[in-house]
């Protein structure tokens, strides 16, 4: 396993839209290790592809002392009822804000062996899912925040 540098807020990189990823191999299993080996060392919850400078559908998280490997993920289903609650990020250091969430979401997506998996989950969960998908997207945590906190 090795470290990644994390890509910070102002590289290009964090603005584009991720790939999905086709080939379930080696790499893609370094990769994912690499991701958590990194997001560890930087005390993070959850660490997206562009966030190590990969344009490819990959999110690794802890929560709630579980891990999760998510290829492909695909938010199918989110509740109404919304959380405002801190968040942060590692690519955008020293910044906190308010930022609303659904309180559930299911998500389906590809573990690293190219299987299918669907997951409902809410609170923490569901905030980090939100907020890894979205780096897949392009977004980050300061356009959708309410006020710093």
């Amino acid at each position: 396993m090795a470290l990644r540098n994390v890509v910070k807020m102002g590289d290009e990189t964090l603005r584009k839209k991720c790939k999905k990823v086709e080939k379930f191999d080696e790499n893609l299993w370094v990769l994912l290790d690499d991701m958590f080996e990194t997001m560890h060392k930087n005390n993070g919850m959850g660490l997206a592809g562009p966030q190590v400078g990969i344009l490819k559908q990959i999110v690794v998280m802890e929560v709630n002392g579980a891990k999760f490997e998510m290829i492909n993920p695909e938010i199918t289903e989110q509740s109404a009822e919304t959380i405002d609650d801190e968040e942060g990020c590692l690519s955008v250091p020293n910044t906190n804000g308010i930022v609303a969430r659904p309180k559930e979401i299911t998500v389906r997506f590809q573990d690293r062996y190219g299987f299918y998996m669907v997951i409902t989950g809410e609170d923490i969960f569901a905030r980090c899912v939100c907020h890894e998908v979205d780096h897949l997207n392009g977004i980050l945590f300061v356009d959708k925040m309410k006020k710093k906190s």
